[in-house]
């Protein structure tokens, strides 16, 4: 009970009224006990209807069962050879018989249906008061009715001599007001029994009532209700993909933006984590089974930073960041930085090559001169017309000529096989730069440190379908660790500046695979020193000749 503000001066005080508790703990208590109660009293109410007429009906039968032992060969007797009197043999069977069994009243009839037997000896020799016909006729009588005696639970049976002649009646009676004697002494013991019932159900209610009071931290339902709107706009309305699991693995709820990172939608909450994103890294992160800070992942053509917290009950939250722009940015700063290192050393040999030309000037060397800027030139334009000529493609062709820049600096041969021919119809040439980039520079980076460090790349398209082959003369990759070198995290490289390593193999993989090609790696050929060969497969990579191509549909790939 809470009181109401007194309100302004002068105005009629409020009245005091009981409100409804606040706090989930109150609230279910009382609940549970209304439930209890309603259920004990319906019990009780249930039990007690029929107790009345089943107490009837036991007192009929007794009633019945009493007239069968009365009408015996002995009464029937004393009814052929006596006079109806008080002192007579057949009143001294029927009082005896109405006191070792407690009846109300022990009535013998002859076939006129005078009493030869009664509680008030002036009734002897006369006619009963009620109809004793279905008796005499040879029926048994079970009944509550009222007669001179009163209400009472009665019996009627026939009385047959030796021969089964029916020479008379017996009517025994139960007094009535002992039935609801009985039932009425019988609802105390039913209401102790209700009332410990209730109390057992009041205990078990305060059990759970404190159980549900400590997970609940005691707040009200409108709290818990506003907690439950706020989580909802908070999940939805943060830039970080959330994802909750239970202590089985089951997605439990996913927010918008984990949703769109992960590709899945809202018929998948309520799954297994492991038949929704299938077998792979992003599962096992997620699920646990790979532990650590700020894992990385891909998930598609999305480079993913996932976090995993466990919870309480078993389950966890896992934080998922899209790193992809990231990853972009960092990629593109390694290739920018690489340009740099090759610009400055191409101004460092620049120079050194002015220098000596202008030293063949000065010594009136013009002949030698003309052949020294003829050879310089003449070296880049071959690698150019070389690239230009067997790979139509613009964008692939000056990434090409710009790594063998790069090679060239840092004292790598880099060839395009004879092969090589790829038209002018890529369906994704981002993509495919993307691919070439990654695999030409893990190549710089293994045959650097080779004795004859080189690199052949071959580029094939036959009919839509390209095999992209980058040879390099490094130290190869062991037989055991070729499936793993595509996995992301693995990397034998040094951590960059700009982040994590071991991501650029795996989202080779996951760009051929995304075009159901494939992506493996080999041993090269003797001519390489048994170096490492990739080998990826793009079959749906080019355009039917004669249409326009066009950039990729699944996303650009990084």
């Amino acid at each position: 009970m809470s009181p109401a503000p007194t309100g302004p001066p002068g105005a009629p005080p409020r009245r005091w009224r009981f409100g409804w508790p606040r706090r989930v703990f109150a609230q279910v208590l009382l609940m549970q006990l209304a439930i209890a109660t309603g259920v004990t009293v319906l019990a009780t109410g249930l039990f007690l209807a029929p107790l009345s007429a089943q107490l009837d009906d036991e007192a009929m039968r007794r009633a019945l069962a009493i007239a069968e032992t009365t009408a015996s060969p002995k009464v029937a007797e004393g009814l052929l050879t006596s006079q109806p009197s008080v002192r007579g043999p057949v009143q001294r069977e029927a009082e005896r018989i109405r006191h070792s069994t407690g009846a109300e009243y022990v009535v013998i009839m002859d076939a006129r249906g005078v009493r030869w037997s009664h509680t008030d000896p002036e009734e002897i020799g006369e006619v009963v008061s009620t109809d004793p016909s279905r008796p005499l006729a040879g029926g048994h009588v079970m009944e509550i009715d009222s007669g001179t005696l009163g209400r009472s639970a009665r019996g009627k049976v026939p009385l047959r001599d030796d021969e089964g002649r029916i020479i008379g009646a017996v009517s025994v009676g139960i007094e009535y007001d002992s039935v609801r004697d009985r039932l009425l002494a019988a609802i105390p013991g039913l209401l102790a029994y209700a009332g410990g019932a209730l109390a057992v159900g009041a205990l078990a209610a305060y059990m759970i009532s404190r159980r549900l009071q400590r997970q609940t931290h005691d707040l009200a339902f409108s709290d818990i209700s506003a907690l439950l709107a706020e989580r909802e706009a908070m999940l939805h309305g943060i830039r970080e993909g959330v994802v909750a699991l239970d202590r089985s693995g089951r997605i439990r709820l996913m927010n918008d933006e984990a949703q769109r990172l992960l590709g899945l939608g809202p018929e998948d909450t309520g799954r297994p984590l492991d038949e929704v994103l299938g077998e792979g890294r992003t599962t096992d992160v997620l699920a646990g089974r790979v532990t650590g800070e700020d894992l990385v992942t891909v998930r598609g053509h999305r480079v993913l930073i996932a976090n995993r917290m466990p919870t309480d009950d078993g389950g966890a939250v896992a934080t998922l960041r899209d790193r992809t722009e990231l990853e972009q940015l960092g990629r593109e700063l390694d290739s920018t930085r690489g340009l740099i290192d090759a610009l400055r050393a191409q101004d460092h040999e620049h120079a050194n090559r002015m220098h000596t030309l202008l030293g063949l000037l000065e010594l009136e060397m013009h002949e030698e001169a003309v052949e020294f800027v003829t050879e310089v030139v003449g070296v880049h334009r071959a690698t150019a017309e070389q690239v230009t000529e067997k790979v139509h493609d613009p964008l692939l062709a000056s990434l090409l000529v710009g790594k063998a820049t790069v090679a060239a600096e840092r004292g790598v041969s880099l060839r395009i096989a004879p092969a090589t021919m790829l038209p002018d119809r890529l369906v994704d040439p981002r993509g495919l730069v993307t691919v070439v980039g990654n695999l030409v520079d893990n190549a710089l980076d293994a045959a650097a440190g080779s004795e004859d460090p080189r690199i052949e790349i071959e580029l094939l398209g036959e009919g839509r379908t390209v095999v992209l082959r980058v040879s390099d003369s490094g130290p190869g990759v062991p037989a055991e660790q070729r499936d793993l070198i595509f996995t992301e995290g693995w990397s034998t490289k040094e951590l960059p500046a700009h982040g994590k390593r071991g991501l650029g193999l795996a989202l080779v993989r996951r760009f051929a695979e995304r075009q159901g090609g494939s992506a493996r790696v080999t041993g090269a050929g003797p001519d390489l020193g048994g170096g490492a060969e990739f080998t990826v497969v793009l079959p749906e990579a080019l355009a039917e000749p004669g249409l326009e191509p066009g950039l990729a549909t699944a996303g650009e790939t990084r």
